[in-house]
């Protein structure tokens, strides 16, 4: 862009009002106004005009490590060996999540070549390969700090006023955007003669938004946006902006799940995943374990050299009690390490705000939770022995009083539940006629709302809620197997096709959750049930028991296709190749 500015040979002022009397040829009659108005070629005000619209290139620091500069998306880079697909500045998240996924390993970051870059003036220049980005990086300043004003932005379009001396008439120039305005700063030379048309508005990058009237106040307002925020401009990415008093508000706002602990490089995810911290005032915190025990210690932030740091003191986590880096702080993340004194990550716990937890768990509650909805058997362990399998297709019904169903083999059995107190946490007591693996004291380790764990000596058990009234694709599943009967019409076990094994049968899928076969002069019945999995996968449950040849059909079917005539599902073996399908049609 080259803006055309006519050059007198000696002007002091910039802005001016021309009064021409009746003849031309008598001359220009120059009447001074307003002369602080003026944008002087390598003033300060127009320094620091340049400095807020130069081009900012620390927000993908994390793939080249400069701040003077950036790569311009789409790009392709390998990320510890794993190619990602960098299209969106979201993107710089999964690198970083691949980064802190472990501490003790040797990060890295390859970029696929040919790239476009981007420098601080705007100009664009393409890269065939590492050697010559690395030139480029290391033409910035060696703590990767650029000289950019980045706290504060101008609220576009604005408006100059340039003097063409030609013509003698004042044009107008409308500035949309930080590349117009940088090219527009830099094409100022000593005898331009220019004005910047006030007011001015401006936005800092806490969101208040401010008006300039004239040149000194612009100044004014851009000075004071030089130290007004912390760029990260340190090429640290793990540094977010924050201070004291946000990292205060955030902790208190709502409870913290653990997600990820490492002590002394140690992985202890698997001891403290899905602890709770509760941060209060008064410097009380309190840690709630999966079995719902509540342990208390104390807490406090302050300001160090090494930036803010949050002091945690449990008398039974010990792993917990230290002084702790405030390394990353977002609205719903927050990551603190320590490292050692060569500066290697030593410790580091990750945790993961949710506000939807009821932090203290009490019998009433955990009674709530079990009756608002069905919860399948995800795994059942007893003594070392798989029993899941039995309870396919049949979720536990938690009832009022006491009362708790199962179907099994298509009928409803009828048992007895309660919550008791169990130490420090809760334990779930069933019992059933002819069911010996459910009726135990059942010592609750994780309460969720969506998943419940629990254990008994050489004993475990994980129930997973299902709720197929709120989910709108399992309603329409449930709606479309209980409209007609249904027949198999294609089945394939190992490359093998045994559709005919299911010839001349007919299911009936009931709203129950009870499907009847019939056919080949015999009738039995068996259970199903649909559901969404965690992964978001859709899938059947089918249970006939030992019946026939239908006990082939015991499984929990990932939904691949449906309709209101056809259904098409998958089983995957332990490598994650299709084992089974299986089609059904409406009769």
């Amino acid at each position: 862009m080259n803006y055309s500015m006519k050059k007198l040979a000696f002007l002091p002022i910039f802005f001016m009002m021309l009064f021409f009397n009746s003849c031309q040829e008598e001359g220009i009659e120059i009447v001074q106004e307003n002369e602080q108005e003026a944008i002087v070629a390598n003033s300060p005000v127009a320094n620091l005009i340049s400095r807020t619209a130069t081009f900012d290139g620390s927000f993908d620091n994390i793939i080249d490590g400069a701040s003077c500069m950036s790569i311009q998306l789409p790009v392709t880079v390998f990320v510890n060996g794993l190619e990602i697909i960098v299209d969106s500045e979201e993107d710089f998240e999964v690198i970083e999540a691949i980064f802190d996924e472990l501490d003790d390993d040797d990060d890295s970051i390859e970029i696929v070549f040919p790239i476009v870059i981007v420098l601080s003036n705007y100009d664009e220049i393409v890269i065939e390969n590492q050697d010559q980005l690395e030139e480029f990086i290391e033409s910035c300043s060696d703590d990767g700090e650029d000289d950019d004003i980045e706290c504060v932005d101008f609220i576009y379009p604005l408006t100059y006023s340039v003097f063409d001396t030609d013509d003698n008439v004042i044009n107008t120039v409308t500035i949309n955007n930080d590349e117009d305005m940088y090219d527009f700063i830099q094409e100022i030379d000593e005898n331009d003669i220019i004005a910047l048309n006030f007011p001015v508005t401006l936005e800092f990058s806490d969101g208040e938004q401010v008006i300039a009237n004239n040149v000194q106040e612009l100044e004014d307002i851009l000075e004071s946006a030089v130290d007004f925020c912390d760029e990260d401009d340190d090429n640290d990415y793990c540094d977010d902006d924050f201070d004291l008093e946000s990292l205060n508000e955030i902790l208190l706002d709502c409870p913290w799940v653990v997600h990820t602990v490492y002590r002394d490089n140690q992985n202890a995810t698997d001891v403290y995943a899905q602890y709770v911290l509760l941060f209060e005032e008064d410097d009380i915190v309190r840690a709630r374990r999966r079995n719902g025990e509540i342990v208390n210690g104390t807490w406090n932030t302050e300001e160090t050299d090494n930036g803010v740091v949050i002091n945690l003191n449990f008398d039974t986590i010990g792993d917990f009690t230290l002084t702790w880096n405030v390394c990353e702080l977002g609205d719903h993340r927050i990551k603190l390490y320590t490292p050692n004194p060569n500066g290697n990550v030593v410790n580091h716990i990750v945790l993961i705000k949710n506000c939807d937890i009821v932090f203290e768990h009490n019998i009433d509650r955990i009674e709530n939770i079990l009756k608002e909805c069905l919860w399948r058997v995800h795994r059942l362990r007893v003594d070392g022995i798989d029993h899941e399998e039995q309870y396919i297709g049949t979720p536990l019904k938690f009832e009022d009083n006491n009362v708790v169903k199962l179907r099994i083999d298509g009928e409803f059995v009828q048992g007895t539940w309660e919550i008791i107190p169990a130490g420090p946490g809760f334990a779930l007591q069933m019992s059933f006629d002819n069911r010996p693996n459910l009726n135990l004291t059942w010592f609750i380790t994780e309460l969720e709302n969506d998943e419940i764990e629990l254990v008994n000596q050489n004993s475990e058990m994980k129930l997973r809620r299902v709720c197929p009234d709120t989910d709108d694709d399992v309603v329409y599943i449930n709606q479309t197997l209980v409209e007609g009967t249904w027949v198999v019409a294609y089945f394939e076990e190992d490359g093998i096709d045994d559709t005919a094994d299911f010839n001349d049968f007919v299911l009936d899928f009931l709203a129950s959750r009870r499907v009847y076969v019939q056919g080949n002069s015999q009738g039995f019945a068996g259970s199903w049930m649909s559901y969404r999995n965690d992964d978001g996968h859709l899938k059947l449950a089918l249970n006939f028991m030992d019946h026939d040849i239908f006990y082939e059909l015991n499984n929990r079917w990932k939904i691949l296709e449906i309709n209101d005539t056809r259904i098409e599902l998958v089983d995957f073996s332990s490598t994650g190749e299709i084992e089974k399908k299986l089609v059904l049609e409406r009769n």
